[in-house]
């Protein structure tokens, strides 16, 4: 069985990878990101998962394309809900390739972390799954994610400080209730 995984950032592909390995015959990863703000931080996200794919032998197909615009214009006036759109995007672009490519299943590294709303990730991918008939990975993966962060700064991976959008970028910075931090 064959999995194409969306990859957020190196950290969690540190936890989720080797799991994966240990249920499919084939892990392959999907990077694409039109999220992340500033463009700065998109480099240094997108360096780390190249330095960590080089180091463990793992193939990643590479949609490098820094494209805030239509993030945003998918998000504008509807910022409460965000993520939802946000997940949609990168889930969407993932089954597209899984389907393409003829993998089993697709999913994504985000439902590794914590910061992540998973059961609004499991929602989006099980209706993805359905609109291009591939199967949704959806086992939620938290346990031992704080050890896998601890290994991703031992290989010198970047660690972003927050989700990645704008919108997070503004609440890690300022707070989330406005107040300045």
């Amino acid at each position: 069985m064959k999995i194409l995984v969306h990859i957020c950032c190196a950290p969690c592909a540190v936890h989720v990878f080797p799991k994966l390995k240990q249920e499919f015959d084939e892990v392959m990863g999907l990077w694409y990101n039109p999220n992340i703000h500033p463009f700065r931080e998109y480099q240094l996200r997108l360096n780390s998962v190249k330095k960590w794919a080089e180091q463990y032998q793992i193939k990643v197909i590479y949609e490098d394309v820094y494209d805030i615009k239509s993030f945003l214009r998918e998000i504008v006036y509807r910022e409460s809900h965000r993520c939802f759109f946000c997940y949609r995007m990168r889930l969407k672009k993932t089954a597209i390739f899984a389907k393409k490519g003829k993998f089993d299943y697709f999913g994504s590294t985000l439902i590794s972390s914590p910061h992540q709303d998973s059961r609004l990730i499991q929602d989006v991918a099980n209706e993805i799954a359905k609109e291009y008939s591939v199967k949704p990975y959806l086992k939620v993966m938290k346990e031992g994610w704080k050890q896998s962060q601890e290994l991703s700064k031992k290989l010198g991976l970047y660690h972003q400080q927050y989700c990645g959008c704008i919108y997070s970028e503004e609440e890690r910075f300022k707070g989330k209730n406005g107040a300045k931090n």
